[in-house]
């Protein structure tokens, strides 16, 4: 392990020429005079509301929902959790961030002491390599956006001149480890060059500065090249950690901006392709779902930065909730490199608010790089008047201490919105060393479809485990923005067991309700109905769940189950969202025969759905190339739907085989 903060030379060893300062004092008043220098504090608000920095002031600290106070003078080094996590947070400084805005909002030398004492406490006993690279790229963020409010602007009186030549070599020495020990890839090391970038923006009479400028410049050039897939998608593929380093790439920009550095036109492309993903996959209530690792945050302020930057009106539309700018042209979008397809009824407007829209998030993607990736292929999150009524339930934790590994569990495929084979997850995933890791090849996979048309989506997935001989293929179809019709089709060669699951939101505890209204599987759950036609072959029953808006944090949730066993199983599920009133809706069987010789003995289903005085009729083909007939209308396409009057006149009709394959 290294040593600690080696001795702070003299002001002119540190600092370039040619600025010279014989005392700590002069060097003091000189950085507090500065105005040439312009950048902003960036504050994680969840880590510095006023009851973590009421007990910081205590020396009580709160992360991850579990608060431990501790002594004055503590041990650095020691982690009074079990959670890793908990110390990381500890060495990352947000809070230190907190002080000087409190400091800055009530002038209380308290926050300034503080930060004065803890920072200095650091200094004094942690070596450069306690901790992994990116803890060090966010503290050191974190130490320089505070003092972005405790020297920076509105100075503090009384802050010693001393610590100040301490921050700033502890500052200088930090960057120029982190250089030589930068993560190699993703997501830690975009924060870890964007902490370089600004040390050097911030601070360029450093000694080094110029030079970590030049390096960073072309890291991230590099960086954002390679972490980025053709359609902007972060490679992790994780919507919490896509807009954490999209946030990081914004910082960056705007302190290009604000200090007149050119940046390569590369990375402004790649910045706006990761905002146009952004753009769509938050959902109409404003938060992300949290596919893969991460929680589900709001990041709406980060397309208001896109806007301020580029000046597109559709990222300041929906970073206003359609207040303000103007609605995408597309109503849907697919991003085909991650496998993300979103579709939704409309971005507001007159028929309906924008808070009200139904959405739709499908993942048939791979796993991503990293180990961020969930066991979730073919899962979806759904949401409609306001908020998602199928959730995908998070990641909770990455502690895998305890009788209970959470980890494990809420990465699997049991908590997630898709079919599991088997009691096994779609990879492997067991024990090695002291956790599990994913340990067998991920499933092939494939979009085969995803088509966009006024009053009809499609969108059909396959998937193809390593771990049995089954084929799982989903299609959706989102019919007149108002539902959603899903269907699971598996094959295999033997009989395997197959369990469905939609995970419910938390408001649905103890207020979901399961009947069979004749012969239908129907669940009751608010503002949400989930519906099967008749069978004597599936089983439907409600198990415990849990949903994690946040790392550390899990509330109960019911889950709804489809389970039944056999090679050939198709579940055609209904889910119908609804605003007040509970619609009138029934889902039942409709004869479907092979049109000619060619689909003789193979297999297609069609099903009616009426509610609200229509009928929608849809003929599923299961046998690609095959010609089937529903009723008087014979096709060989993947599906067939049409809406009927109560008098039984055709409203409108889609087939596939008339719809352009080309993106949704």
């Amino acid at each position: 392990m290294s040593a600690v903060l080696r001795k702070t030379p003299e002001p002119k060893v540190l600092l370039e020429a040619p600025y010279s300062f014989g005392r700590p004092a002069d060097l003091l008043a000189y950085f507090k005079g500065r105005e040439h220098i312009r950048y902003f504090p960036v504050l994680d608000e969840e880590q510095v509301t006023p009851d973590k920095l009421a007990g910081i002031l205590e020396n009580r600290f709160e992360f991850n929902n579990e608060a431990y106070s501790l002594p004055e003078g503590f041990d650095w080094l020691a982690n009074p959790s079990t959670d890793e996590e908990w110390q990381i947070l500890l060495h990352k400084f947000y809070y230190a961030v907190g002080l000087g805005r409190a400091f800055q909002q009530t002038r209380d030398p308290r926050y300034r002491d503080k930060w004065v004492e803890l920072t200095r406490g650091w200094m004094a006993t942690v070596p450069l390599d306690f901790m992994p690279s990116d803890v060090a790229g966010r503290r050191i963020q974190n130490w320089i956006f505070a003092y972005h409010y405790f020297v920076h602007s509105n100075a503090a009186p009384g802050l010693d001149p001393d610590f100040h030549l301490d921050f700033l070599n502890s500052i200088q020495q930090q960057v120029a480890y982190l250089c030589e020990h930068l993560t190699p890839a993703r997501n830690h090391r975009t924060l870890e060059l964007y902490a370089v970038f600004l040390a050097a923006v911030v601070f360029p009479e450093l000694k080094g500065a110029s030079e970590w400028l030049d390096f960073a410049r072309h890291e991230l050039q590099e960086n954002i090249r390679s972490d980025l897939l053709e359609d902007g998608v972060h490679c992790e593929l994780s919507t919490d950690y896509h807009h954490i380093v999209l946030r990081n790439f914004l910082g960056i920009r705007r302190l290009t901006q604000l200090n007149g550095i050119n940046l390569p036109e590369a990375m402004d492309a790649g910045i706006r392709k990761a905002l146009e993903f952004s753009l769509y996959v938050h959902k109409p209530d404003g938060f992300i779902p949290s596919i893969s690792d991460g929680d589900t945050a709001c990041f709406l302020d980060l397309l208001k930065q896109g806007h301020e930057l580029y000046q597109d009106p559709r990222m300041l539309y929906v970073a206003t909730s359609g207040q303000q700018g103007t609605a995408p042209a597309e109503r849907s979008m697919s991003f085909p490199a991650s496998g993300y397809s979103i579709v939704r009824s409309s971005w507001g407007g007159e028929s309906e608010a924008y808070a009200d829209a139904r959405y739709l998030f499908f993942d048939c993607g791979p796993l991503g790089a990293g180990n961020h990736g969930h066991l979730d292929l073919l899962n979806i999150e759904m949401a409609a008047y306001g908020r998602s009524l199928v959730v995908d339930p998070g990641r909770y934790t990455y502690d895998e201490s305890g009788p209970v590994n959470w980890r494990v569990l809420f990465r699997g495929t049991s908590y997630h919105n898709t079919v599991e084979v088997d009691g096994r997850n779609q990879t492997r995933y067991a024990p090695h060393t002291r956790k599990f890791k994913i340990q067998g090849p991920e499933p092939e996979r494939k979009l085969r479809a995803a088509l966009s048309r006024p009053g009809l989506d499609y969108l059909h997935g396959i998937a193809a485990s390593h771990e049995y001989p089954v084929i799982h293929e989903r299609k959706i179809l989102f019919v007149g923005g108002e539902y959603w019709l899903i269907c699971d089709l598996l094959r295999a060669d033997e009989p395997h067991d197959y369990v469905l699951r939609y995970h419910l939101d938390p408001l649905a505890e103890s207020h979901a309700s399961l009947s069979r209204p004749d012969g239908c599987l129907r669940v009751d759950s608010p503002n949400l109905v989930i519906l099967q036609p008749p069978s004597e072959d599936i089983a439907l029953d409600l198990e415990a769940g849990f949903f994690s808006p946040t790392y550390g944090i899990k509330q109960p949730a019911p889950v709804v189950r489809f389970s039944a066993r056999g090679d050939r199983v198709c579940f055609h599920t209904l889910l119908f969202p609804y605003k007040e009133s509970c619609p009138d809706i029934s889902i039942g069987w409709l004869p479907v025969a092979a049109a000619d010789a060619s689909a003789a003995g193979q297999w297609a289903t069609a099903l009616s759905v009426t509610h609200g005085g229509v009928r929608d009729e849809f003929l599923l083909s299961h046998t690609p190339g095959s010609r089937f007939r529903l009723a008087d209308v014979a096709t060989d396409s993947p599906f067939l739907y049409q809406r009927k009057d109560p008098n039984g006149v055709i409203l409108h009709r889609h087939d596939a085989a008339r719809c352009s394959s080309e993106g949704v």
